[in-house]
């Protein structure tokens, strides 16, 4: 063989190998994008899941919240409303409870009585993960892992010049559904009661509950409350407010309600 075809021999075995070596090149490139993708992009696609059911509860119970308000305020014996559940429980549960202590101007002996009122209220809640949205008491509350609660729906206090209407909304029943799909919520009204008290000084209120420290900042933003604990032991918060020498009526309106998970 001349020396020429052995140079050109070996120049056309260079740029089959130069060849192998770009697509070697280019399929590892293109195996990387895939790998980057799977990894980051998968994940995001699940935590975008996870957002917009989140969202799509959050939306259910806003409306829930309005439905089951018109029962605790007697506008309506009964609702029923429907929410979505996916891999999530919607359940009637919890312990939480409301606690009002007030000084109550006496007329007739000239003195200053102590009232309480104290109630349980409990939670109707869908849990997903690690998160919880739930109506207690006439508002709706959603609680992230690790973060603080975030309120949905503003609890029905009504403050006016000279009165304050608190809600006490007590929910029986025991019903759990786990799973994916529709589930209906059904509400029946019991028997309400009027508890008023006239000439308030001073009022304190404690509520235990999961979602306590929304609570806590509802009563304190909205109802001008000053607080006086956060028992993260006991999901508590203490409350207080002052009212002399302009004291002040408060109405509270006791809502007892049948709550069925079907």
């Amino acid at each position: 063989m001349s020396s020429k075809n052995t140079l050109n021999c070996l120049k056309g075995a260079e740029e089959a190998v130069s060849e192998i070596v770009d697509f070697s090149i280019t399929m590892g490139i293109m195996l990387l994008g895939i790998a980057i993708i799977a990894i980051a992009g998968f994940p995001l696609v699940g935590y975008m899941q996870e957002v917009q059911h989140t969202e799509n509860i959050k939306q259910s119970f806003t409306v829930l919240t309005s439905n089951i308000n018109k029962v605790a305020f007697g506008s309506s014996p009964s609702q029923s409303v429907e929410i979505k559940l996916h891999k999530s429980t919607a359940t009637v549960t919890g312990t939480s409870s409301i606690t009002i202590d007030m000084h109550v101007w006496n007329s007739s002996s000239s003195t200053v009585d102590t009232e309480s009122f104290d109630r349980q209220l409990r939670v109707i809640e869908n849990r997903y993960n690690e998160r919880s949205i739930g109506y207690e008491n006439t508002g709706a509350w959603a609680k992230y892992e690790k973060e603080k609660v975030v309120m949905i729906s503003k609890p029905n206090f009504a403050i006016g010049e000279d009165m304050l209407m608190i809600p006490a909304v007590m929910l029986s029943g025991s019903s759990s559904v786990s799973g994916t799909g529709l589930v209906r919520v059904v509400c029946n009204g019991g028997l309400p009661s009027v508890h008023r008290y006239e000439n308030v000084s001073m009022m304190n209120i404690t509520i235990c509950s999961q979602y306590y420290d929304g609570w806590g900042r509802f009563l304190n933003e909205t109802m001008g409350m000053k607080i006086i604990k956060y028992d993260t032991l006991n999901d508590t918060v203490s409350t207080s407010k002052k009212y002399f020498p302009d004291n002040i009526d408060v109405v509270i309106v006791y809502s007892p309600m049948k709550v069925t998970i079907q």
